[in-house]
């Protein structure tokens, strides 16, 4: 289901937006500001310099999705074109804001932007990584899905208003559903923080439908949590890079990796453990790699190139 896991630990604030001043109020007509203000109306918004803050402020109503671009650049316009259709099949469950890197710099230099496209979610005001590059058009909805959810779980379900837009199937197909009431439990536990609820609320979705294949990737997910709840990422990461071949120093440093959103880097660390290990270590170690193959998704493309990997590094 999903392409990039995202938790309540993923809202990290790993970018630094302090340098997006707010301008100070002044007289004259209306500016882009007061146009992509945070009230809601549109489904899709220019950002610019003097809007953003405001813009990326309604992230504590509803969740935003903020593409960088360059008009330079033809495939950044059609991913934005991709994701405006995204946007509009969702019916304003979220805000679409595009940026122009070339005419917005300021925006360009707080996100530390390489490359375009860029994507982030916001939620409660604080960025999640989304996507680098052009993504095609269902990779981009299961991980807005992902957002979707980690938004549920902060209490951030507003919408935004479409302006003219007729109802239709796919409109309909995306109208949120009722949970399972072990999975409303369970979310609930996430949301108050009660990490061992949501496990038991999950543990008894699955003996009473072992098939349950949400329960078993909201288990896998609440591991993860607990694994690395009061972690220190540094002492963590100092421990690993001290003794390549301690599996449990490299899983810790995998899990938080996968939780910041560094899905390749968590599996190849797993992969190279696997290989500078044996018997029950390096079992250990590609044991916890598939776990984390179910947490990211059976059909995601990472997952498959690292099950290549990992055949390679067994034989």
């Amino acid at each position: 289901m999903s392409h990039q896991p995202f938790t309540a630990a993923a809202l990290r604030g790993a970018v630094d937006l302090s340098s997006l001043k707010r301008p100070a109020p002044q007289g004259g007509p209306a500016s882009d500001a007061g146009s992509t203000s945070t009230g809601g109306a549109s489904l899709v918004v220019e950002g610019t310099d003097a809007s953003i803050r405001d813009v990326l402020a309604a992230s504590a109503t509803h969740p935003v999705v903020m593409v960088l671009w360059s008009p330079r650049l033809q495939e950044s316009a059609d991913f934005v074109a991709t994701f405006g259709a995204v946007a509009r099949r969702y019916a304003g469950r979220f805000q679409l804001v595009t940026v122009d890197v070339d005419a917005n710099p300021t925006i360009l230099q707080a996100f530390q932007v390489q490359a375009v496209p860029v994507s982030f979610a916001f939620v409660q005001g604080q960025p999640v990584p989304l996507f680098e590059g052009v993504q095609p058009e269902e990779q981009v909805t299961a991980v807005i899905d992902q957002v979707l959810a980690l938004a549920a779980q902060h209490g951030v379900t507003g919408t935004v208003a479409v302006d003219g837009a007729e109802p239709t199937d796919d409109a309909d197909a995306q109208e949120e559903q009722p949970l399972p009431p072990l999975h409303q439990q369970a979310f609930d536990a996430i949301e108050q923080g009660d990490l061992e609820a949501a496990a038991a609320a999950y543990r008894e979705a699955l003996l009473q439908s072992p098939a349950d294949a949400d329960a078993k990737l909201g288990l896998a997910q609440v591991g993860l949590m607990q694994r690395t709840q009061d972690v220190d990422l540094q002492a963590a990461r100092a421990a690993a890079a001290a003794a390549p071949t301690d599996v449990d120093a490299q899983i810790l440093v995998a899990d938080l990796d996968l939780l910041g959103g560094h899905v390749e880097d968590a599996f190849v660390r797993l992969i190279d453990t696997v290989r500078v290990t044996a018997d029950a270590d390096r079992n250990k170690a590609r044991e916890h790699l598939v776990e984390l193959f179910e947490v990211v998704g059976a059909t995601d493309e990472r997952v498959a190139k690292a099950r290549k990997s990992l055949m390679s590094a067994l034989f």
